[in-house]
């Protein structure tokens, strides 16, 4: 897969809450940095963020390259139900690093969590 395809499948898996698909598309070290669940392997990271979510609607506003590297970054919106029914939505940036075999190593992922991050911890109180 060359990073559009990765870019593309993360977001379709994410959005439809294939967790397995997406932990697939990371390295078996793979990590990724949350403004709200702090730096976590991959696995750990989008099965907390699953048991928080009721439903995900991604809107891809673009796919941005670096040429002679293995970073690139996405840009979306992302509408976000959590458990308890509470809505939030927001402009997302992830940026990606992948490894020599094409698999995530590090997702760090960059979005305004003022609303979020409340939301977020009234579903653990």
């Amino acid at each position: 897969m060359d990073k559009n395809e990765i870019a593309r499948k993360y977001l379709e898996y994410l959005e439809s809450g294939n967790i397995d698909k997406v932990i697939d598309l990371f390295n078996d070290s793979g990590i990724v940095e949350s403004p709200i669940y702090g730096i976590k392997k991959a696995d750990k990271f989008y099965r907390e963020l699953n048991n928080d979510t009721s439903n995900s609607e991604l809107h891809l506003k673009g796919i941005f390259e670096q040429n002679d590297s293995n970073n690139f970054a996405l840009y979306f919106t992302y509408k976000w139900t959590l458990k308890n029914n509470q809505k939030v939505e927001f402009d997302v940036v992830d940026i990606i690093e992948l490894d020599s075999q094409n698999k995530i190593k590090k997702l760090k992922i960059i979005y305004d969590t003022v609303i979020s991050r409340k939301l977020v911890n009234e579903l653990n109180e």
